[in-house]
């Protein structure tokens, strides 16, 4: 009987100190790391709203991203309090050094360009942020840290080398040929047509990739890109569930589908990969595409370490490096081209300044070709100003996993720094009082004499992460306007609503209405 107690005693015992661990672990995560977190930011100076359990300013978010998405703005209107309106409302509130709380984790905004050039360069210090949704969609290159990410950046470098993309030129070209005869056919007998142009450069971003990256046709691909379109749809969900803890575990209906889509995307990949790795190693030849490339990279690499294949990267890498092609590559250039052709449909004078300069290189039916298209100033100029004024990343995320020190701040493990790109592209101090305009004569001496003042124009980030694939989607946005503009001429449609918003990049929220006429 005794020991009946004794047994009973003890498990009580256990029970109680295992409860007693999990409740302070718990109350160490909801409330005794973020005020100390927050105690040390005011201690510098830094302000913001005092953090609230659990759910910090969450709430406030979601309510000011509501209202944004319920109201359509003009062209002429300010766009950042629709697309980042609780950065807005925040620095309004409590000026440049101030902070956000998303859950239990403190945003800390980065205004000085000397401080974001710093974070962007010390990679180690300063890295993204572990977020389990993003793992689902997009790891390889974009996630990765450390030694794992210089492997990955060093193999996958020579699909992305200017040369390399003179050979994947083509494929693009048939993607944009495409595309711009379908446009041909929607034609009216008077040679003009109304047209959401926004699903088409969706569609054409994806084909490009597909043909680009896989060698396969739209079709081929389509699957892949619808699915990783759903998941994006599904991320203002998966993003809330992150910032409450336990949630993402949960058997919800977002996080079940965001898995079974992960899965499914992945074997598709599988397959095409391992159809391509079996022909390469049995001596085929290679073709030009980016996977190709990258498959023959990494089998270099592995035969230059001595046939360890632990020094290259498995199937299921290159399988992560193949998701991000996709997303990456297809929401970068389709936001690029899509805010492009608002902007120019709105400005007549620059769009027959750059239809002027496309057929004194081309001609009206010249194919463009990689040289020719180095050659267009005026469309580089017209992209640059559309980039700045709807960065596709409009903001840029880093995190400290220890204390760490950014000239005078000292910032604390668990900080998020936010570097809002789409606020510093309209600062007036950087860009002169026309800093919210469409100015592309701004450019026409180059980045660095743009700018009144000191500022980094970073749409592709910067430092040693700086995105690998700007190359190609500059390349490609090129392509598709230079074909666009050689064929019609652009005009807003009476029905084009401006609803700029922020999903993955900025997007159009009603599509992009135009007016084609037949050049």
């Amino acid at each position: 009987m005794e020991s009946q107690h004794s047994v009973c005693g003890l498990c009580l015992a256990v029970g109680i100190a295992i409860l007693s661990l999990v409740l302070w672990k718990g109350l160490n995560l909801l409330w005794i790391t973020p005020r100390k977190i927050e105690r040390r930011l005011r201690e510098q100076g830094f302000k913001g709203n005092s953090y609230k359990l659990l759910l910090g300013d969450a709430l406030q978010f979601s309510k000011l991203l509501n209202e944004a998405m319920a109201r359509p703005i003009g062209l002429s209107d300010d766009t950042l309090p629709r697309v980042v309106p609780f950065v807005v409302r925040i620095l309004q509130e409590h000026g440049n050094n101030s902070f956000g709380w998303l859950g239990t984790t403190p945003w800390l905004i980065v205004i000085n360009p000397d401080k974001m050039k710093e974070m962007l360069t010390r990679h180690e210090d300063f890295q993204k942020p572990n977020r389990p949704f993003t793992k689902l969609l997009m790891v390889g290159l974009f996630g990765y840290e450390g030694e794992k990410w210089a492997k990955h950046r060093k193999i996958i470098n020579p699909a992305f080398h200017l040369e390399k993309l003179k050979n994947v030129l083509p494929l693009t070209h048939v993607s944009c040929q495409k595309m711009t005869e379908s446009w041909e056919q929607l034609l009216s007998k008077d040679g003009s047509c109304e047209l959401d142009v926004w699903p088409h450069l969706e569609n054409l971003t994806c084909d490009v990739i597909s043909r680009g990256a896989f060698g396969s046709s739209y079709e081929g691909g389509q699957k892949i890109f619808h699915l990783q379109k759903e998941y994006i749809d599904l991320l203002k969900e998966l993003t809330r569930a992150n910032y409450i803890p336990g949630l993402r575990f949960l058997p919800t209906k977002a996080n079940r589908r965001a898995k079974a889509i992960s899965k499914e995307v992945e074997a598709l990949l599988m397959g095409i990969i391992e159809k391509r790795k079996l022909e390469l190693e049995a001596g085929g030849s290679n073709k030009v595409d980016l996977l190709g490339i990258l498959l023959e990279s990494n089998l270099k690499e592995i035969q230059e370490q001595g046939n360890e294949k632990a020094k290259g990267l498995t199937t299921e890498e290159v399988v992560q490096e193949c998701k991000l092609f996709y997303l990456a590559g297809a929401e970068t250039t389709s936001s690029m081209l899509g805010w492009t052709l608002v902007l120019l449909s709105k400005h007549q004078d620059w769009q027959e300044r750059a239809r002027t300069e496309i057929m004194q290189v081309f001609g009206k039916e010249q194919n463009p070709s990689f040289d020719g298209l180095n050659q267009l100033k005026v469309v580089g100029m017209i992209l640059n100003e559309a980039l700045r004024l709807y960065t596709p990343a409009y903001i840029l995320l880093r995190r400290v996993f220890r204390d760490v020190k950014l000239r005078d701040w000292l910032l604390p493990a668990g900080t998020e720094l936010i570097i809002p790109l789409s606020i510093l592209n309209q600062d007036s101090e950087i860009w002169g009082k026309d800093s919210k305009e469409f100015n592309p004569e701004r450019f026409s001496q180059g980045v660095s004499k743009a700018m009144k003042k000191q500022g980094l124009f970073i749409p592709f980030s910067f430092g040693p992460r700086v995105c690998i694939g700007q190359n190609f989607a500059l390349l490609e946005a090129k392509m598709a306007l230079t074909m666009i503009l050689q064929r019609f001429s652009l005009h807003l449609s009476p029905t084009y609503v401006h609803a700029p918003y922020s999903s993955l990049t900025i997007k159009p929220q009603h599509g992009v209405n135009l007016i084609l006429c037949k050049v």
